[in-house]
């Protein structure tokens, strides 16, 4: 009770507020808003009692929803005028409390914003206020009509299997075919009609004789123009024999509609004759499109899955497609048979009822010669299903074990009275199927002519834009699968209105029209900038005096401030209000404060190395043992390319944070090291001038400062030099060594000078432990070592210098 009376005090209230704003509204648009306030109460009266009929449900939500468009038009309108209006009031300030006054100008131009907000206001809230009622009237429809649906969908009726109904369906189908053919009879006697043919024999005996020809002769037509067209090119890539293989169904089928206006002229049909003659091009174009689509998929390969049929099995399988047509047209000949003779409901079952089971008995066939197909050696995997892949044949899988259940669910729901349920389970099937078959046709007929125009061929199949193409064409057929399967326009028109209007997430709108303007926008921006970036790096900044590092700095830059403008210009474009995402950017701070350190750091990292260029494109480093080339610098980190042509991607945060080598910062000039050794007794002056010489000698050393020839240290084995020069390039260090190292040994060679290595001796403590073998190896070893030059002889210790060597250690 008190529910009650809250309602009847929200609704007083509604209605005088209503009543109150539509008094400000204009002549016009208060009569628009007089005539909704009655449509919407004649529907809640209507949806309270819940009598009316599907049709008249469905005319009253069609009335509701173009009111509800124009509410929705009229409640965006003027929303920038509103908020200039809003900013200007609070330009002028709060208004003064009671007992203070205010200057006339601004207390007159506030009087005059205000009102001016007022009338833009106003129509805003009527239509706030409308559309949120003619909104919840159309769910309440829909709802209303889903129900009855799915209790239609649901209700049992009489069995088909029952012998007593199938004396008054016989007769109920001689009565229906007695009228078609009286209303044929009488209308052939009548004298209007006789003078009418007599009036356009001419034109109809050429109709009929045209649509003849066409029916058949259109084969035959269609294979010459495919030879026609295959002239053209593109041989090989299917192109034409799906464009002939269309011709092939379009030129009969016009063939049909010359045949069925020429009918149309005789005016022989009466009523029932008119309405069948009305679904014969639809039953045509439906038994034409399933023959095509038998005929593309096995004999001209479109489909993957299906390679491993013989020629019996491609015949069988082709006749139960055509079948499969043609069971869709009876099924709509018993529906038009229904609708023209208003049958009862246990004709309406007995009819029905053989054609769902002729049906289910040719899905199973379908399944059944898949069966025997994978028996002989077809798989379900990828190796055997070519370029389709696992996935397609997971696809053609899960297919063949729904046709089985439906195959076997559809005739045992008729049998026990679930008719409604079972139509609604094999014919939408049946659909289903034929519509994903045409969609691969197209896929492979599109790929094709991309492999075309591309000159790719075949390898066009695996390519990305074979993927994509399918992800679009399945999104596509959503709406034509919602159909089959029993949705009504009604609520695709309502889903696709919902889409456009858009949807809030954290107070922005996102609607498909602000996503393509935001994408376009972009697109364009980012566009524009890559030209930028091509222009500066191949035309305008080769012609300045800036190395490469500076160069592909500034490139660089202008790529991120072009993308990250491209971004901004696209978001204001879009209308993304920003100031709605703020706690959305405040929880991006914390998560970067926590789990993104490390890429924000590499980033601001990235930033520093393209402003501050401590090191350039181009430039030879070493970074933490990491030695070669910088070949680019990102946001995130550096490519170095190293001297075994290996790429190493170190963060940026590295090169900012350690201890960078630079070889090549600014210039390239650098230094070169090149060591030598002689043997003990060298005039270390000669071995002095011979390598100046050969320093000064060597076009890439430069002789101011000119090369200097170090005297190291005297070594273990030798006396040991270093050459020490400044090259121009320092990149040719090694080229350099090696060359000086080969004039050294070539000058040392001609000059008798000896370049030493290290020699050791291994003295045995107590050789009388070997015999046999071992000792006979021991005394050639000393045989040999006798027979050495005395040059080359090693010291000889004797048992007192070992047992001093050992005190001394000790």
């Amino acid at each position: 009770m008190m529910g009650r009376v809250l309602r009847l005090l929200l609704t007083a209230f509604l209605l005088l507020t209503a009543t109150t704003l539509s008094a400000q509204l204009t002549d016009e648009s208060r009569a628009y808003y007089e005539r909704w306030v009655s449509t919407a109460d004649r529907a809640e009266e209507v949806i309270k009692a819940n009598r009316a009929s599907q049709a008249a449900f469905e005319q009253l939500r069609a009335e509701v929803r173009t009111y509800r468009d124009t509410f929705n038009r009229v409640r965006g309108e003027n929303s920038d005028r509103i908020k200039t209006l809003e900013a200007q009031i609070a330009a002028l300030g709060p208004k003064p409390a009671d007992g203070e006054t205010e200057a006339e100008d601004i207390a007159r131009l506030r009087i005059h914003l205000n009102d001016q907000l007022a009338k833009l206001t106003v129509p805003r809230i009527i239509s706030e206020e409308a559309y949120s009622r003619a909104n919840g009237l159309i769910n309440e429809i829909d709802r209303i009509v889903r129900a009855r649906d799915t209790k239609e969908l649901l209700k049992r009726g009489p069995s088909p299997l029952n012998p007593e109904h199938w004396p008054d369906a016989w007769k109920d189908i001689k009565q229906a075919m007695t009228a078609l053919s009286n209303e044929v009879a009488f209308n052939m006697g009548s004298d209007v009609v006789r003078e009418r043919l007599k009036t356009n024999g001419p034109g109809i005996l050429l109709l009929c004789v045209v649509g003849l020809v066409f029916l058949a002769r259109g084969r035959r037509w269609s294979e010459r123009a495919g030879d026609f067209l295959r002239s053209l090119g593109g041989l090989g890539t299917g192109v034409w024999s799906f464009v002939v293989s269309l011709l092939r169904i379009l030129i009969p089928w016009i063939g049909v509609m010359f045949l069925v206006q020429s009918v149309e002229m005789m005016d022989i049909t009466g009523l029932r004759g008119a309405l069948l003659l009305e679904q014969v091009p639809y039953w045509a174009a439906a038994v034409l499109y399933f023959n095509w689509i038998g005929r593309q998929v096995y004999l001209f390969n479109a489909s993957n899955g299906f390679q491993h049929l013989s020629q019996s099995q491609v015949r069988v399988t082709r006749l139960c497609v055509d079948l499969l047509a043609v069971m869709l047209v009876l099924h709509d000949l018993v529906v038009l048979f229904d609708r023209l003779e208003n049958i009862s409901e246990p004709t309406r079952a007995v009819t029905g009822f053989p054609i769902i089971l002729m049906t289910a008995l040719l899905l199973l066939r379908l399944q059944r010669v898949r069966g025997q197909a994978q028996a002989k050696g077809g798989t379900v995997d990828g190796s055997e299903t070519g370029r389709g892949g696992a996935g397609f044949s997971r696809m053609v899988g899960f297919l063949r074990r729904a046709l089985y259940l439906l195959g076997i669910a559809s005739p045992l729901l008729a049998v026990v009275g679930y008719n409604n349920a079972s139509e609604a389970l094999i014919y939408p099937a049946v659909k289903t199927l034929a519509l994903i078959a045409a969609l691969v046709i197209l896929q492979r007929f599109l790929t094709n002519v991309y492999g075309w125009l591309t000159r790719k061929g075949d390898e066009a199949r695996d390519s990305l834009f074979s993927v994509i193409l399918g992800f679009l064409l399945a999104i596509l057929a959503l709406p034509l699968l919602a159909l089959y399967w029993g949705a009504r326009e009604a609520e695709l028109t309502e889903i696709w209105s919902r889409i456009m209007m858009g949807f809030d997430i954290g107070g922005v709108v996102i609607s498909p029209s602000n996503f393509l303007t935001f994408a376009l926008v972009f697109a364009i921006g980012y566009t524009a900038t890559r030209l930028l970036q091509g222009g500066l790096r191949n035309s305008l900044l080769p012609k300045t005096r800036l190395d490469p590092g500076g160069q592909n700095a500034i490139v660089a830059g202008t790529g991120y401030l072009g993308i990250f403008l491209a971004s901004l210009l696209a978001i204001t474009m879009a209308g993304f209000d920003l100031s709605s995402l703020a706690i959305v950017a405040g929880a991006l701070s914390v998560g970067i404060g926590f789990g993104l350190q490390t890429i924000v750091s590499n980033f601001v990292s990235g930033i520093i190395l393209l402003i501050e260029r401590p090191i350039s494109k181009g430039d030879w480093i070493d970074v933490n043992g990491q030695m070669g080339y910088v070949r680019d610098i990102s946001v995130r980190s550096t490519r170095i390319e190293t001297f075994d042509r290996t790429d190493v991607i170190i963060p940026n945060s590295d090169l900012i944070s350690g201890s960078v080598t630079n070889y090549t910062r600014g210039n390239t000039v650098g230094r070169v090291i090149v060591p030598v050794g002689v043997a003990y007794g060298t005039d270390t002056r000669k071995v002095e001038a011979i390598l100046r010489e050969i320093a000064e000698a060597h076009p890439m050393v430069l002789a101011n400062p000119s090369p200097n020839v170090v005297f190291q240290r005297f070594g273990a084995d030798s006396l040991d030099f270093e050459i020490r020069a400044i090259l121009r390039d320092v990149n040719w260090a090694l080229s350099v060594k090696s060359d000086m190292n080969h004039e050294i040994n070539r000058r040392f060679a001609d000059e008798g000078i000896e370049i030493p290595f290290a020699q050791r001796d291994v003295w045995l403590r107590n050789p009388e432990t070997l015999t046999g073998g071992a000792a006979a190896t021991a005394m050639a070893a000393i045989e040999v070592d006798v027979d050495r030059p005395a040059s080359q002889q090693p010291a000889t210790l004797t048992e007192v210098d070992m047992n001093q060597g050992s005190d001394d250690e000790n």
